[in-house]
């Protein structure tokens, strides 16, 4: 019998960054399959001082849970999947408007 291949942890890294309010993180999961497909991530932009719910997690994106969805203040929503490369993009940009943020 042949075991199914676990996929394998290629990113775990947490990066701490300033904020206009304060401290941040930014933390990166990324799992991948014998083929090197992403198959399973999970991004994260904690800053307690601008979230107070769901650990201080401003925004995140995984898919955990069979779907792909965003996660924003408190509130998750599925989105269109179109690729790690381009989701990482559309996370690092939402993070630097977020990282401005005075409210």
């Amino acid at each position: 019998m042949v075991r199914p291949v676990r996929p394998r942890k290629v990113v775990d890294e947490t990066t701490a960054v300033r904020c206009a309010k304060g401290r941040g993180l930014i933390r990166e999961e990324v799992w991948q399959n014998e083929s090197g497909e992403v198959v399973r991530y999970n991004l994260a932009f904690v800053c307690h001082q601008l979230c107070t719910v769901d650990n201080g997690r401003v925004l995140g994106y995984d898919n955990q849970h069979d779907h792909h969805h965003r996660h924003f203040m408190g509130h998750a929503e599925p989105f269109q999947y179109a690729g790690y490369d381009v989701l990482m993009d559309r996370f690092l940009a939402e993070v630097e408007v977020l990282r401005k943020e005075t409210r």
